[in-house]
């Protein structure tokens, strides 16, 4: 019969190097491989030793149900985002290493006060209270494991839901609190040396709506016994499908009325 593994911290080395250095790993050694969600949280929180910046904020992966089938997870899984790992709109970013070469176009929320761990689920209007502004973002994933496919949930959430570089974009003036953000289209537009195309997508696609997304991880947070902090973003999930990406593209997310932003991809 074999045993659970421990909670020790090799495993959070392993995928700090990786992540560091841009080699990818097979998996995790079974002794300190994570078997449940609740493990895998616990080795991502490793990382709060290991930047040299406070948290910025969090991401969720897998937010539609295709998403979640691609890389074989049963939900939605939240991610740390590094301050060293945010960038201004426009920004132009390496491409070396990253193996999943997507970039993805969402509604970012920066949090105006703390939600707190706390017996009773949060509700929608609790969260969205909460916000301080609406913001664009551009989300460009990567996995610490070469199958990324195959790692499995515990093992992503380790490696912090897939989290990489992110460009935050500008701060959204229109007033959102009235719209329906579940019906707001989004269009993409991905510009290369030897291709372009344009994807379009709809807040619907994130949990049905981004405000849905933005709840979930707050009860997700409070479950774990962490406060989804004032000051930290929430980057919701991609609104449209993945947009493939090389070296040499810059992409463009037009949210509408809400504002536009773009980033650029080098070697």
């Amino acid at each position: 019969m074999s045993t659970a593994p421990s909670l020790d911290p090799t495993a959070g080395d392993l995928l700090w190097a990786a992540w560091q250095s841009g080699v990818p790993i097979g998996a995790l050694p079974f002794a300190v491989r994570p078997t449940d969600r609740t493990q895998g949280y616990a080795l991502q929180a490793h990382l709060d030793n290991r930047t040299t910046a406070s948290i910025a904020g969090w991401k969720i992966a897998a937010t539609s149900v295709a998403g979640q089938k691609h890389i074989n997870v049963s939900g939605p899984l939240a991610g740390r985002v590094l301050a060293e790992r945010v960038h201004a709109d426009g920004t132009a970013l390496s491409m070396a290493g990253n193996r999943m070469a997507v970039a993805e176009a969402e509604f970012v929320f920066r949090m105006a006060r703390d939600l707190p761990p706390r017996a009773a689920v949060y509700t929608r209007d609790e969260v969205v209270e909460a916000v301080a502004d609406l913001c664009l973002g551009i989300e460009v994933p990567n996995s610490r494991f070469a199958d990324f496919v195959g790692a499995g949930e515990a093992q992503l959430i380790a490696d912090s839901a897939c989290a990489h570089d992110f460009v935050l974009g500008p701060k959204v003036t229109h007033p959102w609190r009235a719209l329906d953000l579940s019906a707001h289209a989004v269009h993409a537009r991905v510009t290369g040396t030897a291709r372009s195309y344009t994807r379009d997508g709809v807040g619907a696609n994130v949990l049905g709506d981004p405000r849905t997304a933005l709840t979930w991880l707050a009860n997700e947070l409070s479950q774990l016994g962490m406060t989804l902090a004032e000051g930290q973003f929430v980057t919701t999930g991609t609104c449209v499908v993945p947009l493939e990406i090389v070296p040499g593209d810059t992409v463009q997310a037009d949210f509408g009325t809400l504002g536009r932003m773009s980033a650029r991809f080098t070697d």
